[in-house]
């Protein structure tokens, strides 16, 4: 590795440095060696966190030498060790003249970042280098703990105090082995992330928490969350000793607001009343042990004990402090306006005194707290809701959070301070009458009568914070991000001394970057997103319009980020309005920024799937400033080309907490420290400048990367606006009176950047979104994960103003699923059974270029709805129990037994209803079916529906899936009714709308028309089929479950198969069944859901690869599962047969569809040229071909599987049962549950469709 020499130090780098990252570890060094604080900005993509860590490691080991060499210079009596270099000079590089100096006195580097997902990128970056540190990690218990009864615990907080209870008791024999597993040696060398650190945890036995506690203190480097260093409760649980300490705040683009929010608080009525509901349960408990006491020492008895050392007195005292806290809050009399009321910050200790919480008590109430907290996680039985609880503790700490200075009284108060840097402010509460309604935990009678307050306690100033790190004897702090412009108004901000800065200019060339500014649209309306107009229709049109422009000129992915959630909504909602939409997905199809943060992975793989997919032109990211796409997530190279800024994206302006920081900041200037503070505009005007900053930084992620960025409003003309842009997009910026000519001018900058450029790397499948999420999980190729993907990536599940009307397709996806109704679709066949519609699915190429002309979030739609509801029956079934399996015979029976389906189909629909909604929407809904069913009054019905249903999300299948209730003549009114409210239809086709009646004769029509074309065959025909002769021979399986006397088919009596038509199908049906259960037998239950989900993926997607890295890994394992690949032969779709003959051939050398190659040689012998599929329709086995007894040629309908075995072993099937009564076949199982598929139809069967049931 190349070594550089920068300030006397030299430096081990993994490659030669450019210029910039020179220049940032001279500045680094620098900090370090004077011992003083440094703001360094450098742009994303220039390597800022692997010259921080070269560097600081560095100078920790020049440190370390020089304090060796200083030793050795003693004991040899000032002789110098090496005469070429003094030891003077050692110790001005990097002690500064620090003497005497021990090994004691070396710093400890504490590395803080937003994330664990961030650090565990820092880590990575370490483990790159030469340096091989000490390393700490530190987490919380929620993603350390490795104890399953903890972490079954309901709250982080529970948690918290189940695991300090155990610790106290040593009942955790995880934490009982750390002191001897902490001096392993793999486990003190090891540079381990989160990860690694539970790995390592699971493998020595020994808790991660209390691990990473105890390598803290012999550790080189500590990385934490910054949370961790600026919370002063955090610092002291974690037991942070700082003095001396080099400080590295990564991303310190978040420092501002995390400092305010880390010293604030809002307390609500809600939290109150769950404080004293906690109190109330220890109160009764505690009564109860007390009265049982006075009866057990009556009879001198052994005294009974709770577990909770505490007077009966004592807790009533602490409900009385909070009944007097929420008095004291209800007493502030409020403006009329409903503004609220603003106070010094100080008046929080009158507050607090008014409910005898003050300095004095505070240290004997926060422990009393803390034995009721532990005392509520260690009991059992009905759970109690701690939160509030733990709120008050929280916040008693923050308020008294500065200890008074050495040789001051306990009397002491931080008045002056406080006042300074914070102001109280107590609002009505809008959320605590939608709370209540849900709870009942208010037991106070006076709050019952009046609404409740709520208690605000916000710090102003970033600034306090930082004071108290100085306070505790740090070194040096160094903080660092991509976009800190402009650095003066930070500076200022933090409130310390920061004499060493930064603005370091990008790695990249001129031809890498386009930055442009936009004014007004192609219609030349100007574009701005200000308050006023940012609603306006020439606004939402003329932005519509330049989008949809620029998406055709930018390559692969673009990004388009709003100002706010409302303007995204209201910008989408008016585009699909209006066509704009659509003209832009017909170039790259739209994925948004949800705002629940548990989809956003499954989004942006989405997202990610659809720029990575070669035949698309991209796709458009659509998110806000401030989100989460625009804070640390990875954009590089096509994943982001462009970067579309729409607006300023400045803080709600009348909100009060930003009201009263412009107030504060404007005080601050008015009393004299003007030099020290903005003014309230300047800090409004930052926070948007700082939030664009950040979201542009997302689009050069390298040195080899490239983009453009387009600034579309008009403000950013200004000379203010722009002189606030990073210092290394400022030399590219352009402005573009005229549309035409940014569009010339991008299009010509993405020609030549393409030219010169070299390609980017092969991007990892996105497994990505979760390593760049906080989830950081690993990517995964099993099929549950598979499905998971596709089904996040149907948007409108995600996002309520993506409101996108679906084509539905004849078989639609859902069809793999339970359907909740059945409905007669087409007048012709339709595919029923999975054979019969894998083999089909190629006959209509129409259909098949419809589904390859979706876009990937279309076809993954059709999977989400209903295999939700799949993978709930499968992991109920999985519970116990074992499952019916029907199969109908004929076709009488099929057109008389819908009504049993329906029946189960709804009454499953209504359970889950049942579970979704609370008891008393449940009942709302009932009322609402029962009225509908006497008045039939749609719209009545339709209104209650939508109020139950489409106010959150994750409900609006069901409103679609009510659609089985609703009456044929309301059918299409309610089709139209669900794509307005939910963005998708319920597959409505005009045959719904007929009554019953006229569907039966349809289908009768229809069965006369199709019987006409049955195929049939000869005697000679018939006998060439000899099963004796084919088929292995007539093996028992061509009979199984339709001799239940023992004879063999051969002398199976011919009017038994002439009286069960659908005998044939049934026994096409129990050769997949009897396959399925072979498999369930064969493996696990896990590795069995992983195939059958794998196969209903295949069915639907027509994903080869998919499949077969999943089937083929579960039948391989073990040798004699080989036969298991084999035979999965019949599930596999004709343009897949011999690419799967191969593979089988090769993974087990078997050989799969002899059978078939042998039909195809009597075709040809017989003279009939007819395909595998016409020849072989309906027939599920084969009798000898006797004459009739009429003596006429009998005709026989066929129908040959496509599965033929070779191996007369591997072909043997269990036997089922055959019901004469129901012609139910019961195959038998295990005490898992066998997924049955549904029957083929043949041609002469008209009518309903066969009801398709996955028990």
């Amino acid at each position: 590795m190349p070594r550089i020499t920068l300030n006397g130090i030299t430096v081990d780098f993994p490659f030669q440095p450019y210029p910039c990252q020179e220049a940032y570890m001279a500045k680094v060094l620098e900090c370090l060696q004077k011992k003083v604080n440094g703001i360094l900005e450098s742009p994303t993509g220039t390597g800022k966190t692997l010259c921080l860590l070269c560097s600081t490691l560095a100078w920790r080991e020049h440190f370390k030498d020089t304090i060796s060499a200083r030793k050795i210079a003693q004991r040899m009596n000032g002789v110098e060790l090496f005469p070429d270099r003094p030891v003077s000079s050692w110790g001005t590089a990097a002690t500064d003249g620090d003497v005497p100096t021990y090994y004691t006195d070396i710093p400890k580097i504490i590395y803080a970042s937003r994330t664990h997902s961030q650090l565990t990128q820092v880590i990575n970056e370490l483990k790159n280098t030469v340096y091989r540190p000490k390393v700490c990690v530190l987490g919380s218990r929620e993603q350390l703990c490795i104890n399953p009864e903890v972490k079954r615990q309901e709250s982080n907080h529970m948690q918290i105090y189940m695991c300090r209870m155990k610790v106290m008791a040593r009942a955790c024999h995880f934490y009982n082995n750390v002191e001897e597993k902490s001096t392993e040696k793999d486990l003190i060398e090891s540079i381990m992330d989160i990860e690694d650190l539970v790995k390592n945890g699971n493998k020595h036995r020994a808790c991660p928490y209390y691990l990473s506690r105890s390598l803290k203190q012999q550790a080189d480097i500590i990385f934490m969350p910054y949370n961790y260093l600026l919370d002063s409760k955090s610092r002291k649980s974690h037991n942070l000793d700082l003095k001396g300490t080099v400080v590295i705040l990564d991303e310190a683009h978040n420092v501002e607001k995390l400092c305010e929010e880390s010293s604030s608080f809002d307390l609500t009525p809600y939290d109150l009343a769950s404080a004293m509901d906690a109190i109330n349960v220890v109160l009764e408990e505690q009564a109860k042990v007390v009265q049982q006491n006075e009866i057990n020492a009556e009879f001198n008895m052994e005294l009974a004990s709770s577990g909770l050392n505490m007077e009966l007195e004592d807790i009533a005292k602490i409900k009385k402090i909070l009944l007097q806290l929420e008095s004291a809050i209800d007493a502030v009399e409020l403006p009329a306006n409903g503004n609220g009321v603003t106070k010094e910050g100080s008046y929080i200790f009158d507050l607090f005194a008014e409910a005898q919480i003050t300095l004095q008590t505070k240290s004997s109430l926060l422990e009393s707290l803390e034995q009721i907290l532990q005392f509520l996680s260690g009991r059992t039985g009905i759970f109690v809701n701690t939160s509030g609880l733990h709120k008050v503790s929280d916040i008693i700490q923050t308020v008294f959070s500065m200890d008074p200075p050495e040789g001051v009284t306990a009397g002491f108060l931080p008045r002056q301070a406080i006042s300074k840097y914070y102001k109280v402010h107590i609002h009505v509460d809008n959320g605590y009458q939608k709370k209540k309604q849900r709870t009942d935990l208010w037991n106070s009678s006076s709050s019952s009568k009046r609404q409740g307050k709520t208690l605000s306690y916000w710090c102003f100033s970033p600034g306090y914070s930082m004071h108290e790190l100085v306070r505790q004897g740090v070194r040096t702090i160094i903080l660092t991000s991509g976009t800190l412009s402009p650095l003066s108004s930070f500076t200022m901000e933090m409130q310390i001394p920061f004499p060493v800065c930064l603005e370091n200019p990008h790695v990249i060339d001129k031809h890498q970057l386009w930055v442009g500014i936009i004014p007004k649209g192609p219609d030349g309306a100007v574009l701005t997103s200000t308050y006023e107009r940012r609603f306006s229709e020439d606004y939402l049109s003329s932005l519509g319009k330049t989008i949809g422009n620029l998406v055709r000129v930018v390559p692969h992915g673009l990004l388009v980020f709003f100002p706010s959630y409302p303007v995204m909504d209201k910008s989408l909602e008016y585009w699909r309005e209006n066509d704009f939409a659509k003209r832009i997905e017909e170039v790259k199809p739209m994925f948004v920024e949800p705002r629940n943060k548990g989809s956003f992975s499954e989004v942006i793989d989405a997202y990610y799937d659809k720029v990575a997919c070669p035949k698309s032109n991209g796709a458009a990211f659509l998110a806000v400033c401030r989100g989460k796409a625009s804070e640390g997530l990875d954009f590089a190279d096509i994943n982001g080309r462009g970067v579309i800024i729409t607006g300023l994206p400045f803080p709600p302006r009348m909100e009060p907490r930003v009201v009263l920081k412009m107030q504060f900041l404007d005080e601050m200037r008015r009393s004299g420290a003007g030099g020290q503070y903005l003014s309230g505009r300047e800090w409004y005007s930052q926070q948007a400048s700082r939030a664009v900053n950040q979201a542009i930084g997302r689009v050069i992620r390298h040195r080899q990367d490239y983009g453009a960025i387009f600034l579309c409003d008009h403000r950013f003309t200004t000379c203010d606006v722009r002189g606030k842009l990073p210092s290394w997009v400022r030399p590219y910026v352009n402005v573009y009176d005229n549309f035409g000519h940014a569009v010339r001018s991008v299009s010509l900058f993405f020609r030549v950047a393409q030219e010169i450029m070299p390609p980017p790397l092969p991007q990892c499948p996105p497994g990505h979104a979760g390593s760049l999420s906080e989830s950081n999980a690993a990517p995964s190729t099993s099929s549950e994960q598979i499905l998971s993907v596709q089904k996040a990536k149907n948007l409108d599940d995600h996002v309520p103003s993506l409101k996108r009307k679906r084509k539905v397709n004849g078989d639609g996806a859902p069809s793999l699923c339970v359907e909740y109704e059945q409905e007669f679709v087409s007048p012709r066949r339709k595919c029923v059974g999975l054979l019969d519609a894998l083999e089909r699915s190629e006959k209509s190429s129409e259909d098949a270029e419809e589904e390859t002309d979706l876009p990937g979030e279309e076809k993954a739609h059709r999977l989400s709805t209903l295999s939700l509801q799949y993978e709930k029956r499968l992991t109920d079934e999985q519970k116990g129990g074992r499952k019916k399996i029907k199969l109908v015979s004929n076709t009488q029976e099929r057109r008389a037994e819908p009504a049993e389906p329906k029946k189960a189909r709804a009454t499953f629909y209504i359970a889950t209803v049942k579970d979704t909604l609370s008891q008393q929407n449940y009942e709302l809904f009932s009322k609402a079916l029962q009225q509908y069913k006497k008045t039939d009054d749609f719209h009545a019905m339709l209104s209650q529906m939508s109020s139950l249903f489409v106010e959150d999300e994750k409900k609006h299948v069901l409103l679609r899936d009510f659609y089985q209730f609703v009456r044929p003549q309301h059918k299409k009114q309610f089709d139209e009714a669900c794509c307005n409210l939910t963005g998708v239809g319920c597959g409505y086709k005009p045959e719904h709308s007929l009554p019953w009646e006229e569907r039966e004769i349809l289908a009768k029509r229809m069965e006369e028309k199709q019987s006409q074309q049955k195929s049939t065959f000869s005697k000679a025909s018939c006998a060439q089929l000899n099963p004796g002769l084919h088929l292995n021979q007539g093996g028992s399986h061509l009979t199984t479950g339709l001799n239940s006397a023992g004879q063999n088919a051969s002398a199976a009596p011919r009017k038994e198969a002439e009286k069960a038509p659908g005998s044939r199908r049934e026994h096409h049906q129990a050769l997949r069944t009897a396959y399925l259960s072979d498999v369930q037998r064969a493996l696990e239950k896990s590795s069995y859901s992983q195939f059958y989900e794998a196969l209903l993926a295949y069915k639907k997607t027509d994903n080869y690869d998919a499949m077969v890295s999943v089937i083929a890994a579960l039948t391989t394992e073990r040798p004699q599962d080989f036969h298991l690949l084999q035979r999965f032969y019949m599930f596999v779709r004709p343009h897949h047969k011999e690419q799967f003959r191969e593979l089988c051939k090769g993974l087990t050398g078997m050989v799969c569809g002899d059978g078939e190659k042998q039909l195809q040689h009597l075709e040809q012998s017989e003279g009939k040229p007819q395909s595998l599929e016409s020849c072989t329709k309906g027939i599920s086995h084969i009798q000898d071909a006797a004459p009739s007894k009429s003596g006429a040629p009998e005709k026989i309908q066929s129908k040959i599987s496509s599965f033929c075995f070779s191996q007369k072993s591997e072909l043997q099937l269990p036997k089922t049962e055959l019901s004469k009564e129901t012609n139910n076949v019961r195959a038998p199982t295990d005490s898992g549950v066998v997924p049955i598929f549904p029957l083929e139809m043949e041609p002469e069967c008209g009518g309903e469709e066969v009801p398709q049931v996955l028990q």
